[in-house]
């Protein structure tokens, strides 16, 4: 069968099925003259990757809907039942997005429907309290519906297992086959939501969770008595960007003595078109741009913003001119580090074998950092999964002590409460060392600069193209086997010294479409595709003696690669 055929096959198969509402099919049906619109809808199932399964809303095999939200449900649930625990029980939390109350909903009582108990939180949470609330709870797995800081169009759906971490490729490909098997929406067994409720399979959480969440974060912190000191004279200004983050940063960054917060009133609330801002990514600073005026009028210290589920931080802090300057998720990170293990240090509470992990499209700055203290530094894949799946190794072998772990687009966790990247505790954290400094006279901006005359101008770059659709898959692919069929032996006149392509499952780790090339000065650029994203990612490091080598080094490696990449 071709794949027109195919794509018709599906679109037709929707517009029969009895189980399919007839909103549903007047959606479908409004777009029969339409045949690229038809195939971008069918022409796959949505895919789990790096973030589980997202799409854009709508109806179709290839969009996000109560029926594909259903029959990943109806997979999740035979993948748990197998595990021959009598009354497996889910944890579920979502978002502020368009129709993620609704997919939440959906998949509880699709698996009371099987006989497995779904633990919903009453109103939005964050992605980081999920993780928390499946070990709490002592779960079997737990789902949150986000797509992260997607644009509004998106929605997505995150599988957790029963430590808290998102589901890795072995578990994945599991649940994949057990979706698979789910050949009809016949196939999925629904509950109401009051026979469920009656049988005991939905129960509906909140408070004593939120409770035990928080005293976790704050359990992170290191200089409370030194931050309640400062209280008065601290000023921080806080953007959820319409998203979950609101409630459980204000708490945590309470709980530990900040009094002076002040959020940006305009993104206070949830709002699923995230209507003041393109994206609502805290990476860009154009998220930050009333949060920023705001600074300006209160004279803050520092700006933070997280996104939509509250897994990503982003901060703003004063340069050298008192201009408020967008940290990179590498530099705060940085920073961070070298905050956690200096204040360890000082008070001789530093194991000796502890462990900083991050991902390999990360900047070594952090990690050589983490070596200056004492500290081993683990690689992983991109996707804080696999940092959670290390921290459950530490404490099962014990051969470890977990410190930190981060990745460059703006995700870190302290502790080992959760599984995933936590923006509660980096606000908590980073709020915490800018207010340490201040104590001494500096911002984090001098603490910043004082990291790089130490250890070297660490810069990094991202460059990403945006090819959607089933062409712009094809593009993608056809540019990672361009670059692997023909690596480069020099670039700008330095030799290519290493390639690692992790698609041959490179020390010990899973199989992925990543390539990473290293030149002799020690300055790399990394290819991936996205796995949660129609783009093609390009990541770059230099390591350089002054901030104006690095910048120019940077620039020459970025256009040399990237006018390939867009040639093909």
């Amino acid at each position: 069968m071709n794949s027109q055929t195919r794509v018709q096959e599906q679109y037709e198969l929707w517009l029969k099925d009895e189980a399919i509402d007839a909103a549903t099919k007047e959606e479908l049906r409004s777009i029969s003259g339409d045949p690229k619109e038809v195939e971008d809808r069918f022409y796959r199932d949505l895919e789990f990757g790096t973030g589980g399964l997202r799409g854009v809303i709508g109806a179709g095999t290839n969009r996000m809907n109560v029926y594909t939200v259903a029959r990943a449900t109806q997979g999740l649930a035979r993948f748990l039942l197998k595990s021959g625990k009598k009354t497996p029980s889910v944890v579920i939390a979502y978002d502020s997005r368009n129709q993620s109350p609704e997919f939440a909903l959906e998949t509880a009582k699709v698996l009371a429907g099987n006989g497995i108990k779904a633990y919903l939180f009453e109103s939005l949470r964050t992605t980081p309290e999920l993780s928390f609330a499946v070990r709490y709870l002592n779960a079997d797995a737990g789902v949150v519906i986000t797509a992260s800081h997607n644009p509004p169009e998106y929605n997505g759906y995150k599988v957790y297992g029963s430590d808290g971490g998102q589901l890795v490729p072995d578990q994945a490909k599991q649940v994949i086959a057990e979706i698979r098997s789910v050949e009809s929406f016949a196939d999925v067994k629904r509950s109401s939501r009051a026979d469920a409720e009656k049988a005991g399979l939905l129960e509906w959480i909140g408070e004593a969770v939120d409770e035990e969440y928080i005293r976790a974060v704050t359990a992170v912190s290191l200089n409370s008595e030194l931050v309640r000191e400062m209280s008065d004279d601290f000023r921080i200004v806080y953007t959820p960007l319409h998203g979950a983050g609101n409630l459980a940063v204000r708490a945590a960054l309470g709980a530990i003595g900040f009094e002076q917060v002040h959020v940006v009133a305009e993104q206070e609330k949830p709002d699923a078109n995230f209507s003041t801002v393109k994206s609502p990514n805290p990476e860009e600073r154009e998220a930050f741009a009333l949060a920023i005026a705001e600074g300006k009028k209160i004279d803050a210290d520092i700006l933070i913003g997280t996104d939509p589920d509250c897994d990503r931080m982003g901060a703003v802090v004063k340069d050298a001119n008192g201009e408020y300057f967008v940290l990179s998720g590498n530099q705060s990170g940085a920073i961070m580090i070298d905050y956690l293990l200096g204040r360890l240090q000082e008070r001789g509470e530093l194991p000796a074998n502890g462990v900083v992990v991050k991902t390999i499209v990360t900047s070594e700055m952090g990690a050589v950092i983490a070596e200056h203290y004492g500290a081993k530094v683990l690689n992983t894949l991109t996707g804080f999964k696999y940092i959670g799946e290390k921290i459950t190794q530490f404490e099962q072998s014990g051969e470890a002590e977990f410190l930190f772990g981060y990745e460059e687009s703006y995700g870190y966790l302290a502790g080992t409460y959760a599984r995933d990247k936590d923006a509660v505790v980096a606000s908590m954290l980073i709020c915490e060392a800018a207010a340490y400094y201040k104590s001494k006279g500096k911002t984090l901006y001098d603490v910043l600069q004082e990291l790089y005359e130490r250890h070297g101008y660490f810069l990094e770059r991202l460059e990403s193209r945006t090819l959607k659709g089933k062409d712009g898959v094809e593009k993608i692919q056809g540019i990672m086997e361009d670059w692997r069929r023909q690596p480069p032996v020099e670039l700008n006149g330095l030799q290519v010294t290493k390639v690692e392509d992790f698609f041959q499952g490179l020390y010990g780790l899973p199989v992925e479409n990543v390539l990473k090339f290293t030149l002799e000065d020690d300055s790399w650029f990394c290819l991936r595709p996205s796995g949660t994203e129609p783009k093609i990612k390009v990541y770059f490091a230099v390591r350089g003696s002054s901030a104006q080598a690095a910048s120019d080094a940077i620039d020459k490696l970025v256009q040399t690669v990237m006018s390939r990449v867009d040639h093909h």
